[in-house]
């Protein structure tokens, strides 16, 4: 014998109930009982028509219509027209009752638990009927049988307890009298020893389903749903979810205890010491082979099986000196919230006795904060203890596995993950058995913290960074273009799947949770909203995805200045903007302390040399031990690119318009030519030398003539260097008659530094720098006379967005 139980979504409509028929009749080859929920969703508008009338609202009336008409609807459709006598006087019968039940309680304004009870019990015998009269109909040898009759329990209206000796021998004698193949059952009611209906809780079907298959100790449950078994996680919130084959009895118990709503959670119990399997299967895919679930098989070896959650969950604590040592404390503590039939989710107590912090539904936590300060009101008022303490709106996560306690360092594993993604952990719970281990966080962190701990547990090491670009120009657009052209290499051979969620120009901003389509970026952008930077961050910060970062492609100060909001909420920041690396040293201090506070990498290779690694070779020195005694550098690819295109036969004008043109100068050239991105960047480097440095304390020996510096537009910047072309005529001859190149030289040694214009002879290193070009020299404890030297291109928007794309993949790592 076989039981099916199929829940309410599966019976929902006409067109899934033929679906189930479609299943039954393939496990017709032996007796199956079949065990139905209510028609999706009638449960809950049988408790909220309920509610109504007993509220006195006499809208009860028109919910009662909306339930009549589903049924009734149904027979129509499912039941052939000379049948439908016989079954819709059944059922407008039923309903009748219903309606006089619901009368009942709308006169005297009252709903007592033994009234709800008889007034949801009408979902379940409703379509359990409705459905054994459609199988009747369609030929199968099918017979209705009222699971009140068999399934006796206490008088613990709302959540009853079973009497297994009475109820077993009830399905042992009807089943062993039963010739019809199909015995279709409404699951989740019962009734008490004295006949009233009694319900088996919320989920009670499946529950209905093992006390049957329990008794008649069947070779298989199998409990049919929407979704094809037990996930990993919540498939409706972590996408990356994937069906576990097998999985144990205990494992499933406590994956369903901590909200895997595809089991109740007492469903297993009878089950278990009979050791009968329970396959979990997709009605809609019914070849799909599901969850098996059955004595442990070790897992396949595997330590963590599932991440689960349970929702609404508050703390409630109790503490004080007055606990320490003292015997019955806790006896007390439990006792107050038993005799309130309050349900204890989880419990964790300090060892040093100083405090007691359980959790309970959302629902139940004002009237068991109440209960609790009445029972401690002396202790309370003689300071031994404090008023209860009460925290709200909070979510319990939890890691399941058979082997976890073989394995060290899981513990570890789940809090660092949590913790580098800033979810804050408010309580922690282990069981002796340690079958899991649960963490109480914010209900607003639950998204980001499953997927962050089943990015660890079971996405073979698969990082996924979720990126949110601000500037989409040359550089932007490059970066946007280089990640998509290399995302299939990143996931196959690094392991890392990068995604854009968010775009903005100064314009337009676009915002995909589920990632922008790369090759559709430009058209969806232009397309977007209205562009706002708070606005931007807001929705960064609501979104609170795991690994996020903030990409600034823009030279702006305003953005630059928003970088401590997105550090503050471990959002990590990746930029070439070079203006708040060089701005006061308080604030790059406090950028840096902010990024080791919350774990949220701050990155900005490309402030200096564009896509070469200079920054990231000096952190390196640095960390293992080096000290830097002196700085050399040919910093700006723009200066570079001017003096190596600059000549007798080519005016300077021509030249800076040209770089300006090709994209090597800011768009202010003035920044490039009079030194300031030099200084920026040469300051930078003495910053992160560990020195302590400002802008102001650079020596700058600008070329520029004065005018040309203090021109208000880029127009009257150019016509000045037509003005002066003459003196750069001149520095450019003098330079040649000494057989010298001009360079744009950074310096810094002895805690001082200096920009400005050298002439450079052969021999020097900086002599065939060419192009736009960049090249540092590090003289150092190490290297005191031949110094490390980085070359190559510095300046471009391929080359920057290359070096703000390294930087995106060094967060990897961290």
């Amino acid at each position: 014998m076989k039981i099916l139980k199929f829940g309410g979504t599966s019976v929902a409509n006409p067109d899934n109930i033929r679906k189930v028929k479609s299943i039954v009749e393939k496990n017709n080859s032996e007796q199956i009982a079949v065990v139905v929920s209510a028609f999706g969703g009638i449960t809950d508008l049988l408790l909220d028509t309920s509610r109504l009338a007993s509220n006195q609202d006499p809208a009860y009336k028109e919910s009662l219509k909306q339930i009549e008409d589903r049924h009734i609807s149904a027979i129509r459709e499912l039941i052939p027209v000379r049948a439908q006598s016989t079954v819709l006087s059944k059922v407008k019968s039923d309903l009748n009752t219903l309606e006089t039940l619901l009368e009942g309680s709308f006169l005297i304004g009252e709903l007592t638990p033994k009234l709800s009870d008889k007034i949801v019990s009408y979902g379940e015998l409703l379509s359990s009927y409705i459905i054994s009269e459609f199988f009747r109909s369609e030929g199968l040898d099918a017979v209705f049988k009222d699971s009140r009759e068999l399934i006796i329990t206490d008088n613990n209206y709302g959540k009853a307890n079973v009497d297994f000796d009475k109820t077993n021998a009830n399905c042992n004698a009807f089943f062993s009298a039963n010739a019809h193949k199909i015995t279709v059952l409404p699951g989740f009611v019962a009734s008490s020893k004295s006949g009233n209906s009694t319900t088996l809780g919320r989920g009670g079907s499946d529950y209905t389903a093992a006390i049957i298959a329990a008794a008649q100790q069947v070779s298989l449950l199998e409990i049919w749903t929407d979704v094809s078994g037990m996930y990993t996680a919540n498939p409706k919130l972590v996408k990356q979810a994937k069906c576990v084959a097998h999985i144990s009895y205990e494992e499933a118990m406590e994956l369903s205890h901590f909200g895997a709503k595809v089991l109740y959670p007492p469903t297993i119990q009878p089950v278990l010491g009979k050791e009968i399997p329970i396959a979990i299967k997709n009605t809609f895919e019914p070849e799909n082979p599901g969850t098996l679930i059955a004595k442990n098989n070790n897992g396949n070896g595997k330590t963590v099986r599932g991440i689960s959650h349970v929702g609404n969950i508050s703390l409630l604590s109790l503490e004080g000196p007055g606990m320490i040592g003292i015997p019955g404390i806790s006896k007390r503590f439990f006792e107050t919230l038993s005799l309130k039939n309050i349900s204890i989710v989880l419990i964790t107590q300090a060892s040093s006795e100083h405090s007691i912090c359980v959790g309970i539904a959302d629902e139940d936590v004002d009237m068991a904060a109440e209960a609790v300060n009445d029972t401690f009101a002396y202790e309370i008022s003689s300071k031994k203890i404090k008023p209860v303490i009460v925290e709200k709106d909070l979510t319990i996560v939890a890691l399941v596995g058979d082997n976890m306690k073989s394995h060290q360092g899981l513990s570890g594993k789940m809090f660092s993950t949590l913790g580098k993604n800033n979810v804050n952990i408010r309580a922690i719970a282990q069981g002796a058995s340690e079958r899991n281990i649960s963490a109480v966080i914010k209900k607003d962190d639950v998204k980001k913290a499953l997927n962050s701990l089943h990015e660890t547990f079971f996405e073979e090491n698969i990082k996924q960074l979720n990126l949110f670009v601000m500037g989409v120009g040359n550089v932007g657009s490059k970066f946007l273009q280089q990640i998509r052209q290399q995302k299939k290499y990143l996931k196959e051979e690094l392991k890392l799947n990068i995604r854009v969620i968010g775009i903005s120009n100064s314009r337009k901003m676009v915002f995909d949770e589920n990632g922008i389509a790369l090759k559709d970026w430009e058209s969806l952008l232009a397309n977007g909203e209205k562009a706002d930077k708070q606005l931007f961050f807001d929705r960064v910060k609501s979104l609170n995805l795991r690994n996020s970062v903030f990409v600034d492609n823009t030279a702006n100060l305003e953005v630059a200045q928003s970088y401590p909001d997105y550090l503050r909420n471990s959002i990590s920041v990746v930029t070439c903007n070079k203006i708040a690396c060089s701005s006061d040293y308080a604030y790059y201090k406090e950028l840096k302390e902010l990024s080791k506070k919350y774990n949220a990498p701050f990155l900005f290779e490309t402030n200096v040399g564009a896509g070469l690694p200079i920054i990231d070779t000096l952190k390196h020195l640095i960390a293992s031990g080096d000290k830097v005694k002196k700085i050399q550098a040919v910093l700006s690819g723009s200066l570079n690119f001017v003096f190596n295109t600059f000549n007798d036969s080519v005016t300077f004008h021509d030249v800076v318009k040209q770089a300006q043109e090709q994209g090597y100068t800011e768009p202010d050239p003035t920044i490039d030519l009079s030194g300031v991105d030099v200084m920026r960047k040469i300051l930078i480097l003495a910053r992160e030398s560990g020195h302590q440095l400002d802008i102001d304390s650079i020596e700058n020996e600008s070329f520029l003539p004065k005018e040309s510096l203090e021109t208000s537009s880029n127009e009257a910047f150019f016509e000045s260097l037509k003005k002066y072309e003459n003196d750069f005529q001149a520095m450019y001859k003098e330079a040649a008659n000494a057989d010298c190149k001009l360079k744009y030289v950074a310096q810094f040694e002895d805690g001082k530094a200096k920009v400005g214009l050298q002439r450079i002879p052969k021999g020097h290193d900086f002599y065939n720098l060419e192009g736009s070009d960049n090249i540092v020299l590090f003289f150092t404890e190490r290297y005191p006379n031949q110094p490390m030297i980085i070359k190559g291109a510095g300046a471009g928007a391929d080359v920057t967005a290359s070096g703000i794309f390294a930087d995106i993949i060094r967060i990897r790592n961290f």
